[in-house]
């Protein structure tokens, strides 16, 4: 499986992004904008929140689903068994810890005028027959989007007292219309192919993964896959240590409508109850 890697200044860069995300639903991006000092400063801070008991200051919101969520919160669409994860949720109208500098703030802005770039791409190079399904330019689906995510998770170490197919995150697709993940701390995140074998994403310290989500595929009428992806847990090459990652979930505004079926709420409140976030 080719998972191609893009360098964002390149002529062909929005080509060639597009054919990954096409191809395989994920596409690596090199030499983009994001100065990886501030992503390793971000990075650092939230290992010294998650090691700390003021996490439990900001235990998440039901209804806004903003704040901390704790270990063996959250499981994938579809598996019973919690995922070996915590995380803790910034939105730009949440609650933010005052334990955290701005540097996290810096990096949410940075991350979206980036993902504006790469949806503006997507939309020039989508075929003139899928486009013009879509109910607004998907650049501008996110204008005044209250819903696009954040998300610093912590994966612990194991202690061998999990259960029995328990893993850091198991094999789903995102909820949302494209996902940029800062490379995580440890390696760990596989990618299923058409013929259900799994292989490892190779991502560089520095470097962006980024993979269509639901509401692109649904949006396109199935162009753009949403492919399943899962977090192993330690062994082989990964170190049985702390792993850390940054995924930034883009959404459109509740009222754009994805399809004849749904409106962006309606997809995301369906999906929330499915993965036991919502009542």
């Amino acid at each position: 499986m080719n998972v191609r890697k893009v360098n964002y200044k390149q002529k062909d860069a929005p080509y060639e992004f597009t054919r990954s995300l096409k191809q395989t639903g994920f596409s690596i991006l090199t030499h983009h904008p994001i100065d990886k000092s501030l992503i390793d400063k971000v990075y650092l801070e939230w290992k010294d929140f998650f090691s700390s008991n003021l996490k439990d200051k900001y235990l998440f919101d039901p209804i806004k689903q903003d704040g901390y969520f704790p270990f063996l919160t959250e499981n994938a669409k579809g598996h019973s068994l919690k995922d070996l994860k915590e995380f803790y949720h910034i939105y730009p109208w949440g609650r933010y810890p005052k334990e955290i500098s701005d540097a996290t703030e810096i990096l949410y802005k940075q991350l979206l005028e980036l993902t504006s770039t790469l949806l503006g791409w997507i939309q020039e190079e989508t075929p003139e027959k899928v486009k013009s399904n879509f109910s607004v330019p998907l650049n501008e689906m996110i204008i005044d989007s209250k819903t696009n995510l954040l998300r610093i998770i912590h994966y612990p170490p194991l202690d061998g007292n999990e259960k029995d197919g328990a893993i850091r995150g198991a094999a789903h697709e995102d909820i949302n219309l494209i996902t940029v993940l800062v490379a995580g701390t440890q390696p760990g995140l596989q990618v299923k192919d058409i013929n259900e074998s799994w292989h490892d994403v190779s991502c560089d310290p520095g470097c962006l993964a980024i993979n269509t989500g639901d509401m692109l595929q649904e949006a396109s009428g199935g162009y753009f896959p949403s492919t399943t992806h899962q977090i192993v847990n330690p062994g082989n090459n990964i170190k049985n240590i702390s792993r850390y990652s940054m995924p930034l979930f883009l959404h459109p505004r509740d009222s754009v409508q994805l399809s004849d079926k749904y409106t962006a709420r309606e997809y995301l409140d369906e999906r929330l109850m499915e993965i036991g976030l919502k009542d």
